[in-house]
């Protein structure tokens, strides 16, 4: 038996209870990990309170992200052997001190990343490698606003896109934070709760306005975002922390400037095992680079999950978040 932290009910940070599991031998095409360290992000807190449902039913292991030392594996495993250490991205399970994993969807982790690192960056980390590189290319010139920039996709696109050239605006929701997106590359930033953050785009862009909006937030933010996007630019919803955005009238696109809006998520960008491993390969180069620094802002312990999502949810953490077993 090992401990995880499991779902019985849809719910706030309390329903996060600490249980005692059985962990199988593998299956056909499974690995087995002693997980070493497990990433807490927002669509954690999606599956916990309902939002998402959950693909296995009640009670469920949370989590989505983790990195470990694979102890064992299943028939029709080639790639991956015992004592290798992956990094990994899965719908449902990564809250427990051991896992089963699909085979295709653990990654070897370079000799020069950590389990801390990879924990902190396997979904948020592949999320801004898509986003900067597939959803929209973003490069020299390219003028970006990304959305709760101090955040923990936020820190990593700010350090990115300014690497590829760009000018980064990020909005934030504190001096404190503000001066944390800075440090990670944003070249400006907007604070959301004091200033009008369309207005301050006008200004900051001196009226030509941003190719491109990046937004986790959702509820909040829309539809004043797409009045920061130039004609033909790109309006990317990728994240819902302040709550969905509702149904809204397509024709706002057109008269805001033929705009382009689209809702991506790492499962269809990463669905096929190349483009998962190139996704990966990327981000690992930028990191082993030193382009991009990804550092476990916060840890706790796995029995302390509950308190963690406390923290995410009330704005209370900066960059990446994760629990160790």
């Amino acid at each position: 038996m090992v401990a995880a932290v499991r779902v019985h009910k849809a719910g706030g940070p309390e329903v996060l209870t600490l249980d005692d599991i059985e962990v199988p031998a593998p299956g056909p095409n499974q690995v087995k990990l002693k997980q070493h360290a497990i990433g807490v992000n927002f669509i954690d807190t999606y599956f916990r309170m309902g939002m998402y449902p959950s693909p296995v039913g009640m009670p469920f292991v949370a989590g989505n992200e983790g990195a470990g030392e694979v102890i064992a594996v299943g028939e029709g495993v080639t790639d991956i052997k015992v004592g290798d250490r992956v990094g990994y991205v899965t719908p449902l399970g990564a809250y427990a001190a051991e896992r089963l994993l699909p085979a295709d969807r653990a990654v070897k982790l370079p000799d020069n990343i950590s389990y801390e690192q990879a924990a902190s960056m396997m979904l948020k980390g592949m999320t801004v490698q898509y986003l900067l590189n597939r959803t929209f290319k973003v490069g020299k010139g390219t003028i970006i606003l990304m959305h709760a920039a101090a955040g923990g996709v936020g820190l990593i696109a700010c350090q990115w896109a300014n690497h590829l050239g760009a000018t980064v605006i990020g909005t934030v929701g504190s001096k404190e934070k503000a001066e944390l997106a800075k440090k990670n590359g944003a070249h400006h930033t907007i604070l959301y709760r004091d200033e009008d953050f369309v207005a301050k785009v006008k200004e900051i862009t001196s009226g030509k306005l941003c190719d491109v909006v990046y937004d986790g937030i959702g509820n909040d933010t829309f539809p004043k975002s797409l009045d920061c996007i130039r004609p033909l630019g790109m309006f990317v919803s990728f994240g819902s922390a302040s709550g969905p955005i509702k149904a809204f009238d397509i024709n706002l696109l057109q008269h805001k400037g033929s705009l382009f809006a689209t809702r991506p998520t790492l499962n269809h960008y990463a669905a096929k095992r190349e483009d998962l491993l190139a996704t990966a390969q990327d981000l690992f180069d930028k990191v082993g680079s030193g382009a991009v620094k990804i550092p476990a802002s916060q840890t706790y312990k796995l029995k302390d999950a509950a308190q963690a999502h406390k923290d995410l949810e009330g704005r209370g953490t900066t960059g990446s978040t994760i629990l160790v077993p």
